[in-house]
């Protein structure tokens, strides 16, 4: 009965009905015109659409994103850090509250490294980052830190960086020895570019990955061949990531 009610759930997602729709309009098309290239173009579309909304085709592409971080050796249980870097993923403003907020994925980040902080005996957190919001991302993660329990002068801000190439320049400014050990946090599908730029400038990173996009199949199967929204989500990310690692390796 539970497996009824999720495929019923997951049949109102709009990602599903307009792949439902554009399937009809497949259909009419094909009976009705002259010329069938028109056809083919919305067979096309209709194969991409649910080729990246659907689980099998998310966790292949993330797993090949993230393969060097869920296969990853273990790290040594007396590891000690220098300094936890958190990188921003996202923040956004209510100004009818006068508030900014972190996103989701920053969220998850911060929470991560407070712990990875407390684990590997740190003696300071970075927070990096600057968005376009009225505070910048790094004030945001600072004060979500300090609420979780991080002293406030064991915070330092990087409130410049705009992107991962700029996060490891300004961490290079930041501190002058170049062997410290440094834990690099923040998403997994985003790490292998992080880990590239910092490495540039610091001898011993240690990789700690906030989360996964992948991941292992589980509960109703039928659910994993439905067109899902945060599919088409969890695609988009990994895409632009794709991009973003061509894009670095281009620049160097």
């Amino acid at each position: 009965m539970n497996q009824i009610y999720d495929v019923f759930r997951a049949s109102v997602d709009p990602i599903f009905i307009v792949f439902i729709l554009l399937i009809i309009a497949f259909v009419v098309v094909l009976r009705s015109a002259k010329k069938k290239s028109g056809a083919l173009v919305l067979l096309l579309a209709i194969v991409l659409l649910y080729g990246f909304s659907i689980e099998p085709v998310s966790n292949y592409l993330s797993w090949n994103l993230e393969k060097d971080y869920i296969q990853a050796k273990p790290i040594p249980e007396k590891t000690s850090l220098d300094v936890v870097v958190v990188l921003g993923g996202g923040a956004y403003d209510i100004r009818a509250l006068g508030e900014t907020f972190p996103c989701r994925e920053t969220t998850a980040r911060v929470v991560h490294a407070v712990q990875m902080l407390k684990t590997y005996k740190a003696k300071q957190l970075v927070c990096a980052g600057k968005g376009e919001m009225q505070i910048t991302e790094a004030a945001v993660m600072a004060r979500m830190a300090e609420d979780l329990g991080v002293p406030k002068e064991k915070i330092r801000l990087d409130e410049k960086s705009e992107n991962t190439y700029q996060h490891a320049v300004e961490l290079d400014k930041m501190f002058a020895d170049k062997n410290i050990r440094i834990g690099l946090v923040t998403s997994a599908s985003h790490m292998k570019r992080s880990e590239v730029e910092f490495l540039k400038y610091f001898k011993n990173v240690t990789t700690l990955p906030a989360g996964y996009l992948y991941s292992s199949p589980a509960g109703t199967a039928a659910l994993r061949y439905i067109p899902q929204s945060v599919r088409l989500f969890d695609n988009t990310l990994i895409l632009r990531e794709f991009i973003g690692r061509l894009w670095y390796s281009i620049r160097g």
